[in-house]
């Protein structure tokens, strides 16, 4: 099991097997592994949790504390988080999950124990599960239809828990077996294409060749050309000369 300091995701009450390891699948795709149960309906180990959790995410449920009670299952904790679209009559901070994710990883860098409560499917946390969190979380859902699954309640909290603690790449090329194109090859690529056009009457007026000549090298740098790329504009262009041409 993951070794390194993450909260403690509370399932309180819940109500169906599959969520449970549905919640297990979103916990370790995204890093976490520390659950625990209070009081599920089903009782525990149970058989449809495992097969949803399917492989892997197994671990995290074979690891799993069960407790008779939310308080128990906290207290060893620090600082308590309460997922809930309700429990607006008790005063208490409300976070996004970001922002929640945020203060998490800073608590646990000075070694306090976090816990985020999830309720039950029909009905969410009752006001004496949420009097025992020492702030909320509130996803911005559409007030119209703010219920969540509880996998998804899970899953959205563990994504802004990984982002939080592992940076991001915030755009990536993915390359299909080859590699980008060198600047020399760029610039042998507008050379051909500008000898071509030249002799496709394409750069007319001449007093504005020049002007056209610059934006169309301006063109291909501006592009994130592999060499498989420029191999198949090479190769159009080619095709084309030669279908003019008349060649077959």
């Amino acid at each position: 099991m993951m070794t390194d300091p993450q909260p403690a995701f509370v399932l309180v009450r819940p109500q169906m097997g599959e969520n449970i390891g549905a919640a297990a699948r979103a916990m370790l795709n995204f890093g976490l592994a520390r659950m625990r149960l209070v009081d599920p309906r089903d009782g525990w180990p149970n058989p449809r949790a495992v097969a949803m959790a399917s492989g892997a995410a197994g671990r995290v449920l074979d690891h799993a504390g069960v407790f008779p009670t939310t308080a128990e299952a906290v207290a060893d904790c620090d600082y308590v988080f309460a997922t809930t679209a309700r429990g607006r009559d008790l005063t208490k901070p409300i976070f996004t999950p970001e922002e929640a994710m945020t203060r998490t990883r800073d608590m646990l860098a000075e070694g306090r124990k976090v816990a985020v409560l999830f309720g039950p499917e029909r009905a969410g946390l009752e006001n004496d599960d949420i009097a025992r969190a020492n702030a909320i979380i509130s996803v911005p859902v559409n007030p119209e239809f703010a219920s969540l699954n509880l996998a998804q309640a899970v899953l959205l909290t563990a994504y802004e828990w990984r982002r939080q603690t592992v940076p991001a790449v915030p755009e990536a090329l993915s390359l299909a077996g080859t590699e980008m194109a060198s600047q020399i090859e760029i610039e042998k690529l507008g050379d051909h294409y500008e000898e071509r056009l030249e002799e496709a009457g394409f750069f007319f007026p001449p007093v504005k060749a020049e002007g056209m000549k610059l934006n169309l090298r301006n063109l291909w740098s501006r592009m994130p050309l592999t060499r498989a790329d420029v191999q198949t504009l090479h190769g159009i262009l080619r095709q084309i000369v030669r279908h003019r041409d008349g060649k077959p």
